[in-house]
């Protein structure tokens, strides 16, 4: 008798939030698109190219001669877990398109320069915590700038690294 009482409450329960669901369902997807065509765009202007977290670790697995950039802010990130081999060079979230000092922890053009190496057509790798944090794509376009030919950004950072399951390493 209690059952048939809870029967159309739980109809009900089931019932109600579908179209909640079913309006997140297009919200979500209307927002995954705004962020696929940023991507896009940002590669784009760039001039670069992307990389999966898999094709990543497949390159660093082959042993491919490659500089990897993490372009998050040391104390806050880099310190605490970053991606095997990785070196440190802040970038700001947003388009920097002048040098500015300021948004790079007081390191000049010529620090990065210098961190890039002299060889121009080595691979050079950026990433930063997630899709939605462009710290990557300044870096990547940087590079582009100053004539690197292998450049590439690896979007989906830490989050996506973390979340393939592969190994980090942080700062003894």
């Amino acid at each position: 008798m209690k059952i048939r009482r809870l029967a159309p409450a739980l109809f009900f329960c089931f019932l109600l939030p579908a179209p909640a669901v079913a309006e997140s369902k297009f919200e979500l997807e209307t927002a995954r698109e705004t962020e696929a065509v940023r991507l896009s765009r940002d590669t784009q202007a760039g001039g670069y190219q992307l990389l999966t977290a898999a094709e990543l670790k497949k390159m660093i697995d082959e042993g491919t001669p490659m500089l990897l950039v993490d372009t998050m802010p040391y104390d806050a990130s880099y310190r605490k877990e970053h991606l095997p081999g990785a070196r440190q060079f802040l970038f700001p979230v947003a388009r920097m398109s002048a040098w500015d000092t300021k948004e790079t922890d007081g390191r000049t053009e010529a620090d990065f320069i210098a961190l890039l190496g002299a060889d121009k057509n080595k691979p050079v790798v950026f990433y930063c915590g997630f899709v939605k944090c462009t710290r990557s794509d300044n870096g990547a376009a940087w590079a582009r700038k100053l004539g690197y030919t292998q450049v590439y950004r690896f979007p989906g950072g830490l989050f996506s690294w973390k979340g393939a399951d592969f190994p980090l390493e942080a700062v003894p």
